[in-house]
């Protein structure tokens, strides 16, 4: 794990390399003011302050230099990746030493998922001053949970199965002093049929289960986190192609979220009952597999008729947002990568939200916007609903004629939320498919920082 405290440190007037912002339009002025060996250099490396450029400026003593770079019209996370990742290793001070939430990029620059390399090259630890101390514990702490998300989603199926995953859990519950629960084996299959049924064709050392973790005062609010943790999604006997199952390793995505939403809720003592639920498994194929046509019990009662054993991300979270409705919480939220129809409709960097509470929905997109972590509302459509209907269960868990898939899986998972209880869900994507500053391609974490400012937010007010 990169040690994010040693890159964020309190400025207290130690030496530093200065790094003066400058916007685009304050560029001819700011030009207009330099000596002419500053001209020159900024007119050789034709700098127009354009954000993501950088001018080094020579001090005078050897060592001594400082560095202007193009400011981006609206500040962000990201604003100073790029320039992070292009500077030597040293010590810097970025304008008046309140980088703000730029910090965030540029601690997650240094961060790379290098566990299969024979060989890494080291990466130039860059120590970024700051004169805002009360926020270093909280950057430091977003950008460790941002990291979890991308390793976890990372690792090769082979080496995070649902035993793996469960281990990830007890590491953060440890570290917080958390109680810890798996449920395995028979008790998993009365208690959570759904989840042992989609699991159950895994090899052994792969068996599925429920991973829980509570937290808190039992005084406080109580809130439940539920995170997809479809270790590798075959597709079951719907065999994806092969192109399809490429990224399935990734399909654990949403545990991934939860797991590090859990750790942040935890790390800041926030005051509720935190209660985080996570059905792990892997959906294989071999003699025992749940079939298309099958029907499933539910730990709800609900029966569900299998229209597509590649649906299998909304069985096993339907057994847990089950669980976790049991003890009438005040807000459940989920993360699942759940559909590619949100993909499609949203692209990559987007999230799809849908949420059954209006109030609850925009307090999440304005915590959204505030912090740069994007989502897009969608719709939780109940004419679509007769999209699920069975002739011979309940409800069937693939939506006829292949539209709006999206929402139908959302409505499904809707059925097994308590009536009245606030919920949130996310079906987001977890994958970066091409680099961006501060974000590599592979794993991401994509609105996770969003809901933990909600959380934050809410039980505040509470």
């Amino acid at each position: 794990m990169t040690d994010f405290a040693a890159l964020l440190q309190a400025d207290r007037g130690q030496p530093a390399h200065p790094i003066t912002p400058l916007p685009a339009s304050d560029y001819d002025g700011w030009f207009s003011q330099q000596p002419a060996q500053v001209r020159t250099l900024a007119v050789a490396a034709r700098f127009a302050a354009k954000p993501g450029e950088l001018l080094i400026i020579p001090g005078r003593k050897d060592g001594e230099w400082s560095a202007i770079i193009g400011a981006a019209i609206e500040p962000g996370p990201w604003s100073l990746a790029a320039i992070a990742a292009r500077l030597p290793q040293g010590t810097y001070r970025v304008g008046d030493g309140a980088p703000g939430a730029a910090t965030l990029g540029w601690l997650l620059t240094h961060h790379r998922f290098d566990r299969y390399l024979a060989k890494a090259d080291p990466i130039p630890q860059r120590v970024l001053l700051t004169s805002e101390v009360a926020r270093i514990d909280e950057q430091i702490a977003l950008a460790e949970a941002v990291a979890l998300v991308r390793d976890l989603v990372d690792t090769p199926a082979a080496d995070m199965g649902p035993a793996e995953l469960a281990n990830a859990a007890e590491a953060v519950a440890k570290r917080h002093g958390a109680n810890l629960r798996i449920t395995t084996g028979d008790e998993l299959a009365q208690g959570y049929p759904m989840i042992a049924a989609v699991g159950r064709a895994a090899a052994r050392t792969h068996a599925p289960r429920l991973i829980e973790i509570e937290w808190g005062d039992p005084r406080h609010p109580r809130i439940a986190i539920v995170g997809k943790g479809v270790c590798f999604d075959s597709g079951g006997l719907d065999l994806k192609p092969p192109s399809a199952m490429l990224l399935m390793k990734k399909d654990m995505g949403g545990a991934a979220h939860a797991l590090a939403l859990a750790s942040l809720v935890m790390r800041a003592k926030l005051p509720c009952r935190m209660h985080l639920l996570i059905p792990a498994v892997e959906n294989a194929v071999a003699g025992n597999a749940f079939r298309p046509g099958d029907v499933l019990q539910s730990r709800k009662g609900i029966t569900v008729e299998i229209g597509n054993t590649d649906a299998e991300g909304r069985l096993v979270l339907g057994d847990a947002l089950t669980r976790a409705g049991e003890d009438a919480p005040s807000l459940i939220v989920d993360f699942a990568t759940l559909t590619g129809a949100a993909r499609t409709a949203l692209g990559p960097d987007l999230p799809a939200m849908f949420s059954n509470d209006d109030v609850l929905a925009d307090q999440l997109l304005s915590a959204s916007r505030d912090i740069s972590d994007p989502l897009w509302r969608m719709p939780l459509w109940s004419d679509y609903a007769d999209m699920l209907k069975s002739t011979v269960a309940d409800i069937n868990n693939s939506g006829e004629g292949g539209m709006a898939g999206a929402t139908t899986a959302a409505l499904f998972l809707q059925k097994f939320v308590p009536d009245g209880t606030p919920w949130l869900h996310l079906d987001t994507y977890a994958w970066r498919p091409s680099p961006k500053p501060g974000r590599p391609k592979g794993g991401d974490a994509l609105g996770l920082r969003a809901v933990h400012e909600l959380l934050r937010r809410r039980l505040a007010a509470e």
